[in-house]
């Protein structure tokens, strides 16, 4: 529970940077009804789980029901984030395998209910992955996927989805049609723009809806040393810039800025002269 920072460093630049992005989610989507948000990446180990379940957090501190669903079937690790059983979850209830036993808590929603664990955060709920399952891209195609989203709709005002890598596999690229929005998530000086343009087009040419970028482990600065942290940047454009191409940028507009700065001052000196 340490990574949901959150919750346990709420004052922290990090913590800001969430709740930041919660509230620029909230007015993307001023639509009344069941929010669902996916975050995806385009290769792993580039914090997209650590954003999903972070920003879930967020939204269940604004007193919204919010459920966070582990949708990577093949490398899940949600269960070990919230310190959850790895099972029941997701794949039982795709699958129904080894889930028609067991007693839901939730007797007014018995379907999920089954599959539904409180976490240690208030109005945070979380469903993990389950028992790997040998086809988790066919159980995201099934039926069942959208039963769920459907039986969600009378328990949760908040669902977020924490996918699969979309590079690797094509799990996220599928579910991205079922959700109203989706993140992608970006690591500084290794993410590729092409891998960024890929996945987006990949999204977008089965209907899904790219909401916006987001950039992580930004270098930061803390007191007298540098350091790597979760750093946040969100953009509404789809030209996404790698860090390389970002610290690139940066850079020339130093230098112009430098060579503005020296003409105002032979400007002056002329002035002065005169």
């Amino acid at each position: 529970m340490n990574s949901i920072m959150v919750d346990s460093d709420i004052k922290s630049p990090l913590a800001e940077a969430i709740r930041t992005l919660r509230t620029n989610i909230q007015f993307m989507n001023p639509s009344k009804g069941m929010q669902t948000i996916l975050v995806t990446s385009t290769l792993a180990s580039e914090g997209k789980s650590w954003v999903s379940s972070n920003l879930a957090a967020a939204f269940a501190q604004t007193g919204k029901t919010t459920v966070i669903i582990d949708a990577d079937m093949r490398k899940g690790v949600l269960n070990k984030i919230f310190d959850l059983p790895l099972t029941p979850g997701l794949s039982n209830y795709l699958s129904g395998v080894n889930i028609s036993s067991i007693k839901s808590p939730f007797t007014e929603h018995p379907e999920i209910g089954t599959i539904i664990q409180r976490t240690e955060i208030e109005n945070l709920f979380a469903i993990t992955l389950g028992d790997l399952p040998p086809n988790p891209s066919e159980l995201i195609l099934a039926e069942e996927m959208n039963n769920l989203i459907d039986e969600l709709r009378d328990f949760a005002d908040v669902v977020i989805f924490d996918g699969t890598p979309s590079l690797l596999v094509t799990d996220s690229i599928i579910l991205s049609r079922l959700v109203n929005s989706t993140i992608i998530v970006a690591e500084y000086n290794r993410t590729k723009k092409n891998d960024l343009k890929q996945v987006k087009e990949a999204i977008t040419n089965v209907g899904g809806k790219v909401a916006g970028i987001v950039l992580n482990k930004i270098p930061v600065k803390t007191g007298s040393y540098y350091g790597y942290g979760y750093g946040y940047g969100y953009g509404y454009g789809y030209e996404a810039e790698s860090g390389e191409d970002v610290e690139s940028r940066n850079k020339a507009r130093a230098k112009t800025l430098i060579a503005n700065k020296k003409k105002d001052n032979k400007k002056r000196r002329q002035h002065n002269y005169r």
